[in-house]
């Protein structure tokens, strides 16, 4: 099932997308998506609503420097356990939202991603039972501002922007997370092209590690890492992260106002 939210003239709901191509519909779940979803009869052409973010998390949990060649490219050794840190739930926007560039910073970056969305509340979830507790998965783009990144020695300001958390287009349900292909693109031009298969920490090890540290809620996103080939994005391009399975996540860049 793909799960996505939207924005109609109805006003705002969870919904299962239907059908492919140009003759998608938007069929409107009543309440929320978790456990099994059930049906209020209301449907719309997907081209007649708008796309938003397909969760609002209550928190999204982020890994740092999860495939080799990504943390050769910034400079360290790969981790040998996972690097965790938080972006505000303020950070999320969905597809088509401008990334909009704070005027603090004149180097951010793209950063493609696999995204997992919880299902349940869950805690000390063992990596044998992660994938109970996962609801699917979505595209990410982890937009971060390397020189905020390297003059603060952490990440929280230079990953936690308004805007810099793109997700969508939906939520796939159905998917083998465990090799599929990642690709981001700047203006049609390919930056970055790699498999999941060659995360060094894989999704139930990610989950298993996190939810010692905290409980995980229904809604919550976790971001599996960004493969080598991030860059510089300015206003004016368009940046498009394909997740193989999902589907594709694009989004502008602006300065700010």
């Amino acid at each position: 099932m793909r799960l996505g939210r939207i924005a109609s003239p109805d006003g705002v709901a969870f919904v299962s997308i239907e059908g492919e191509g140009d003759a998608r519909t938007a069929k409107e779940i009543a309440e929320h998506p978790f456990g099994t979803p059930t049906f209020t009869g209301r449907s719309w052409p997907l081209a007649d609503v708008r796309l938003l973010a397909p969760i609002l998390a209550s928190k999204v949990i982020a890994i740092g420097k999860n495939y080799a060649a990504h943390a050769a490219e910034m400079g360290g050794e790969a981790p040998k356990d996972p690097v965790i840190f938080i972006k505000p739930n303020t950070s999320i926007v969905g597809p088509g939202a401008p990334i909009v560039l704070p005027p603090t910073s004149t180097e951010v970056h793209y950063e493609g991603e696999l995204a997992v969305v919880i299902g349940r509340p869950c805690k000390d979830v063992p990596a044998a039972k992660a994938l109970d507790v996962i609801l699917g998965y979505t595209v990410a783009n982890d937009v971060s501002a390397r020189d905020h990144q390297r003059q603060d020695g952490q990440w929280t300001r230079a990953k936690g922007h308004d805007t810099f958390c793109p997700l969508g287009p939906w939520i796939e349900t159905s998917l083998d997370a465990s090799d599929v292909e990642i690709k981001t693109e700047v203006d049609g031009e390919v930056k970055q092209r790699s498999r999941t298969s060659l995360l060094l920490h894989d999704i139930p090890e990610i989950i298993e590690w996190i939810s010692t540290v905290m409980t995980l809620l229904p809604g919550d996103v976790i971001l599996t890492g960004t493969p080598e080939g991030v860059g510089p994005i300015t206003a004016g391009q368009s940046v498009s992260v394909t997740v193989e399975g999902i589907g594709t996540l694009t989004n502008p860049v602006a300065a700010k106002n």
